[in-house]
């Protein structure tokens, strides 16, 4: 099954296929007229290990926190749904 994660740019990536999640950066974004827009956050994504199946994704930190939250642990809302799983049973 596919889960698809929308990334900042407006594409779709599938989550299953993330075969590692890099360091997240920050940097300082300037224009063209070098005004400061604040701070940026980027992260390294690759679904295979060659360089050409790697994606540099940049956004703000709450654009890039979601998109971890949702190739690391799915959405809260898919975690809470179900009830608490019961503890083993002893023999």
């Amino acid at each position: 099954m596919q889960r698809w994660v929308k990334i900042p740019d407006g594409r779709f990536l599938d989550a299953n296929r993330i075969a590692y999640v890099g360091k997240v950066e920050t940097f300082n974004r300037i224009d063209e007229n070098g005004e400061d827009l604040g701070l940026a956050y980027a992260v390294n994504l690759g679904t295979d290990f060659p360089r050409e199946s790697q994606i540099n994704v940049v956004g703000t930190k709450e654009e890039i926190f979601a998109l971890l939250r949702g190739i690391l642990g799915g959405t809260g809302a898919q975690n809470a749904v179900g009830p608490a799983p019961s503890p083993p049973a002893q023999s």
